[in-house]
């Protein structure tokens, strides 16, 4: 035995696994919002309407949303690792070539970039059942919560580390850099993760006293190791069961309803403040960066006080629902942007808006506290592509509405009214928060 897991004190590998999950997570949001920073110059060179820019952002979503059950089974049958591996180094490739449209022209260059972004969505569907997959495996439930939060907020990160140096590129070398500088990061990003990240029995850095702390607390440490050559457990039978729960069927609404101020934000957010705020692109990847500035606040905020109000009340519905029903009351002052004019005052309430969002962004905590553990990975891409339904839907609505109304107001409104159908999806549909056990196809014959 090393000295590691001969140590009484437990380690924190978990920590440094988390960190790995938040920088990757940050990454693949950073690839999605490539196009909506690149969007105004490459509007230009190609001459594209905004109902276009509509279905070309939205085209990642198609893919994404399509393969989030595929995924969730990979998943479920090979393991988080191999199959993270695969898709981190997939989607950043198809995210280096698209800079490969800037050689091309017109219909030939539109129709390359689209048809990459739409290979690089089906790369990325694993991304996020496998963060919720890592984090029940690592992560007793009295740190679920903060930890779905860290790596769930990194979608804000994203936004600060990424959209200044995706502005600079843009004005500085021309939108083709974006993509090839995010690509070549992700590659990076794939090796280290294929060097670090283990199941906790596996990691060699990883004591018993670690280990025990996260099984006694109620994380599923044995999940990555377990067999999975034996009888599926993705059966009709169950997989009803998971699109028919009461409780879930409100979870999936309301990450679809969350989900159109996450792509918002990340695809006509910067558009917006070009075309209506009249600002430079330059000037739009840096203001871009506050309110997502204030998300990532708010959503590691959330996370921590729902596990806060777990340890207070004992209470995993209230401590989960609590953060949720604030944030969603703060995010609706989005609509609040349509009645000022001054750019610094809509930035503020921008960053309301995006820090009330992070607060209540608890979802993937919530789907990781509900899930049977035999198809985590499957329940995490249902509910992962009921959430992401919205980045098809979303960019094409507003695409339609500043196309008809030539202006965002509409746009906004549309948003926002999102948050009180995901307050009614939590409140009136989900009832309380607790793992879901399979039934038996003979229990219910």
């Amino acid at each position: 035995m090393n000295a590691a897991r001969a140590g009484s004190r437990a380690t924190h590998v978990r920590y440094l696994i988390l960190l790995i999950l938040f920088v990757i997570t940050s990454i693949s949001y950073a690839d999605r919002a490539t196009l909506s920073m690149t969007g105004p110059a490459i509007s230009r060179e190609l001459g594209m309407s905004p109902v276009a820019i509509g279905y070309a952002l939205s085209s990642f979503a198609f893919a994404y949303v399509l393969a989030q059950v595929p995924g969730g089974v990979l998943l479920d049958r090979w393991g988080s690792k191999p199959v993270y591996i695969a898709a981190l180094s997939l989607w950043s490739l198809f995210t280096l070539l698209q800079g490969a449209a800037g050689l091309l022209t017109g219909f030939a260059a539109a129709a390359t970039l689209i048809g990459l972004r739409t290979l690089m969505g089906a790369a990325e569907a694993p991304c996020f059942p496998a963060n919720a997959r890592i984090v029940a495996t690592w992560f007793p439930t009295s740190e679920r919560a903060t930890a779905s939060a860290v790596f769930n907020a990194a979608q804000y990160f994203s936004l600060v580390a990424f959209a200044p140096l995706m502005g600079w590129l843009v004005h500085d070398f021309g939108w083709p850099a974006v993509f090839y500088v995010m690509g070549l990061l992700g590659v990076g990003a794939a090796l280290v993760f294929a060097w670090y990240v283990q199941s906790p029995r596996r990691h060699p850095a990883a004591n018993a006293a670690e280990i025990a702390l996260i099984e006694q607390g109620g994380g599923l440490v044995d999940m990555e190791d377990g067999p999975r050559a034996g009888p599926s457990q993705f059966t009709w039978h169950n997989v009803r069961q998971v699109l028919a729960n009461r409780s879930l069927i409100g979870i999936y609404l309301g990450q679809y309803c969350i989900n159109v101020l996450t792509y918002f934000f990340a695809t006509w957010f910067p558009i917006y403040l070009v075309q209506q705020r009249h600002m430079t692109i330059l000037q739009a990847g840096f203001v871009a960066a506050v309110p997502a500035l204030f998300g990532f606040a708010g959503g590691v905020l959330g996370g921590v006080l729902s596990d806060w109000l777990l340890r207070r009340t004992g209470s995993l519905t209230f401590a989960r629902k609590a953060p949720l029903l604030v944030g969603m009351l703060l995010a609706m002052t989005i609509v609040l942007a349509n009645y000022v004019d001054d750019q610094v005052t809509v930035i503020v309430v921008m960053t309301i808006a995006f820090f009330g969002k992070g607060v209540a962004s608890l979802g993937w905590a919530v789907i990781a506290d509900s899930s049977p553990r035999e198809l985590l990975g499957v329940t995490g891409g249902i509910f992962n592509m009921a959430g992401n339904t919205a980045g098809i839907v979303m960019p094409i609505v507003v695409g339609y509405i500043v196309q008809a109304t030539g202006s965002f107001d509409g746009a906004l409104i549309f948003v926002g009214a999102h948050c009180l159908v995901t307050i009614f999806a939590y409140f009136a549909i989900t009832q309380r928060i607790e793992r879901i056990e399979l039934r038996p196809a003979a229990a219910t014959a």
